[in-house]
């Protein structure tokens, strides 16, 4: 497992605090962190060598918003955008060719496992990429990004963060890489590369 950001590289005239890894052909990248951290700010203009699929769960909610009257609460419908995105999910990763970027708190371990599972049944190189962020800065993130976690969900993922820094220390299981950045350097977003192959 890789401590720290898997093969940086430092180009002339790149953007700063521009994020690159290097990937295999077929891969799974997981952008985890609270919510609030900046894994939407990394993805936003995420550019890659290869096909490139990125899944959010921001996407599938839009679309239930766009099909149900403005009036019904999001919590009303919350539990399907869930259903619906991790099934979604599930799909792409296990029938879609090139990189496959799944957009994920991940702070549970049984989300963990499910994405991991996923990646070992679909035949992808499996790496964890975790936007290290305190709490109160992640909540004001949400803020103002204008998309605040309800404070009892927040605080469940507050919770588990012991638990999945320790993880992390440690390097998690079913990862080929565990890679650890600040919230700050995610503001020039991820380029992924192909892995050159050995011959």
């Amino acid at each position: 497992m890789n401590a720290g950001f898997p093969e940086t590289f430092d180009h002339p005239g790149r953007r700063p605090h521009e994020l690159r890894m290097a990937v295999e052909p077929r891969a799974l990248v997981v952008v985890a962190g609270l919510p609030g951290s900046g894994k939407s700010t990394l993805l936003r203009h995420a550019k890659s060598d290869t096909e490139l699929v990125v899944l959010d769960s921001d996407t599938t909610r839009c679309r239930f918003r766009n099909l149900l009257p403005a009036a019904v609460p999001y919590a009303y419908y919350r539990p399907l955008v869930h259903a619906a995105h991790r099934l979604y999910v599930s799909v792409v990763v296990l029938r879609a060719s090139g990189v496959v970027v799944v957009h994920d708190p991940a702070t549970g371990a049984p989300t963990r496992v499910w994405l991991t599972t996923l990646g070992a049944l679909s035949g992808r190189r499996r790496h964890f990429l975790w936007v290290e962020c305190p709490p109160d800065k992640a909540a004001a993130g949400q803020r103002a990004r204008g998309r605040v976690v309800r404070k009892g969900s927040f605080a469940r993922h507050v919770r588990r963060l012991p638990r999945v820094r320790a993880a992390l220390e440690s390097g998690l299981r079913g990862w080929h890489t565990t890679t650890v950045v600040e919230r700050a350097d995610t503001a020039g977003g991820l380029r992924l590369r192909l892995r050159r192959q050995r011959r």
